[in-house]
């Protein structure tokens, strides 16, 4: 008997050597563009709440203390050489990180690109905002709506490189000349989500072309410091400030009339989705055109020719509904 008892244990033993140790939790990067971003962060909670409906997903959020390629590059590396599952960025540049993404698309790595695009070569899959035409009619007709005689619009965008910037801008434009002739775009100028930087932009603009009637920032670091200036040099009522923005952070500025409304898709969906589909391509499923991929409670996302998909319409935020949802995000 105990040499059979000593026999079973053995096997057992054996077995559990063969079968190796328990299986780690799928790691999954969320690579924002910088930290201390509000917008970011509220991804991120979306991010943890997807890791905590499918199970056994550690989500790892991390980025640069300033939004430049260079910072998510060296961060990239470091998550190669941890191994991590899947990479899910919101890219400085679209063609500088495509080589150190490929790299680890090499080592085995699942990367995704979201909100801020990657170049095709870098990335499996691209999840948009939003569909990129109605983003830039919409910042546009933001504006417009509020300037029934027309005038001088100014966009303070993030950074020049800004994948997402640079698209809705050239959508904004081709929309100018047929529904809205007559709003003029007097400038473009870049305040790189540094609160600083797009600060002074926006007194630049202010300085520069004193027949401006509003500054549209499609960033929500541009926007808030837009609006900050026009509070401050008190010309509420004289330059409406709109763009994209997060409620929680910009209610201020609706409630003191520095702005009229603004936009935005939800955040915490966005980090959420780049959760869902980052974990079906670790699990095995392709990303080829015309692939349908599941994004939890959101819905569902088809893939074009890019291998691309937008997520959801933004939504608009003014007087009537900006209490409500700067409670949620």
């Amino acid at each position: 008997m105990k040499f059979l008892h000593k026999l079973a244990i053995s096997t057992a033993i054996a077995a559990a050597l063969m079968a190796g140790p328990a299986s780690a939790a799928e790691r999954i990067a969320l690579v924002v563009k910088s930290l201390g971003n509000g917008f970011f962060d509220a991804a991120a909670k979306g991010a943890e709440e997807a890791a905590k409906e499918i199970g056994d997903i550690e989500v790892i959020y991390t980025g640069p203390t300033s939004a430049t390629a260079e910072g998510q590059i060296e961060i990239i590396n470091s998550l190669i050489a941890q191994q991590v599952d899947a990479i899910a960025i919101s890219a400085n540049d679209p063609d500088a990180l495509v080589p150190v993404l490929k790299k680890a698309m090499d080592r085995g790595i699942k990367v995704i690109s979201w909100d801020s695009g990657v170049a095709k070569d870098g990335r499996l899959l691209h999840l948009n905002p939003s569909e990129t035409k109605l983003i830039g009619e919409t910042i546009i007709k933001l504006a417009a709506d509020h300037l029934p005689e027309g005038g001088e619009v100014a966009i303070l965008s993030a950074s020049s490189t800004a994948t997402n910037q640079n698209a809705w801008i050239e959508a904004a434009k081709e929309v100018l000349p047929t529904k809205f002739p007559k709003i003029k775009l007097a400038a473009v100028v870049y305040g790189d989500d540094d609160s600083v930087k797009s600060t002074n932009e926006a007194k630049g603009l202010i300085s520069s072309y004193p027949d401006l009637k509003a500054i549209i920032a499609p960033t929500t670091v541009g926007v808030v410091a837009a609006a900050q200036v026009v509070t401050d040099q008190k010309l509420i009522g004289k330059i409406n400030v709109t763009g994209l923005a997060l409620p929680s952070e910009f209610k201020k500025f609706i409630d003191n009339g520095a702005s009229e409304g603004v936009a935005l898709w939800n955040p915490i969906d966005l980090g959420y989705s780049a959760v869902y589909l980052s974990d079906q391509l670790v699990k095995g499923k392709a990303a080829e055109p015309g692939a349908t991929f599941s994004i939890g409670k959101v819905g569902s996302i088809t893939l074009d020719d890019t291998n691309a998909a937008a997520m959801a319409a933004p939504y608009q935020f003014d007087k009537s509904n900006i209490e409500k949802f700067s409670k949620i995000y």
